[in-house]
């Protein structure tokens, strides 16, 4: 595309006083839901866990438009919430569904990436550390994974890998949520494949997990903030106005 059908992104404006407060009382009910689904995970009780969980991405995604955010990051936040219902359930149909709205996830987080950080890129020590730790991670998993599941999460582990890897050319910030990202997934998958386990590993898996997309979206939120970079329509490779 051209500059001219494209025109230079300008910055959102400021967040309005209004605005501001709706944004800090998401993040408040992002918070009450983490610690009501954490608590509830340590008690056992699971009708607790499945009313908060379904709550905690939608919430972050309800901060992200408040906040002027980008609406690839909406979507991205909404496919992880559409992994998270998915994997309430404990078919093997759900699973891999539910694996699949995260992937679709990641894809977004792979494109709204690409339009935040410009020409900027991953750190060099990057590529090396993450190839090397999907390499072995996969080879060490994959005698323990159901057979049908193998090459899923093989490929799924890739593109979570890549995603993690290029959230780091946006800062520290995004950089360890998409980390943390990976780190509660490896979890999951090693409870699949029948490694030891640490106590209450769902605790520990929901504890990451949300702090990762959290931290991506205030990543994204920050580098938009401080580079004057586009606002939603423009960030999502929307035409501009």
């Amino acid at each position: 595309m051209t500059t001219d059908q494209h025109p230079a992104p300008t910055a959102p404006p400021p967040p309005t006083a209004r605005a501001a407060l709706a944004a800090k009382v998401l993040l408040a009910a992002f918070g009450l839901a983490l610690l009501t689904d954490l608590g509830s995970l340590a008690a056992e009780a699971e009708t607790g866990h499945r009313i908060a969980k379904p709550l905690l991405m939608p919430l972050i995604a309800a901060f992200v438009v408040v906040r002027g955010g980008p609406r690839l990051l909406v979507v991205a936040l909404l496919f992880g919430w559409g992994g998270d219902v998915f994997l309430l359930s404990g078919a093997d149909w759900a699973f891999l569904v539910g694996m699949g709205s995260f992937a679709v996830g990641h894809l977004c987080y792979l494109a709204l990436f690409a339009a935040v950080r410009g020409a900027a890129v991953p750190p060099r020590w990057t590529a090396p550390v993450y190839g090397t730790a999907l390499v072995v991670l996969v080879a060490l998993l994959w005698p323990g994974l159901p057979a049908e599941l193998r090459v899923p999460v093989a490929g799924y582990a890739a593109l979570l890998t890549v995603m993690a890897r290029q959230s780091t050319a946006l800062g520290p910030l995004a950089g360890l949520g998409g980390a943390l990202f990976l780190v509660s997934d490896l979890i999951i998958a090693t409870g699949i494949a029948d490694w030891p386990q640490l106590p209450e590993p769902d605790f520990w898996i929901m504890l990451i997990y949300s702090a990762g997309q959290l931290l991506l979206a205030l990543g994204v939120l920050g580098v938009l903030g401080a580079l004057g970079a586009p606002g939603r329509d423009a960030a999502a490779g929307a035409p501009g106005r």
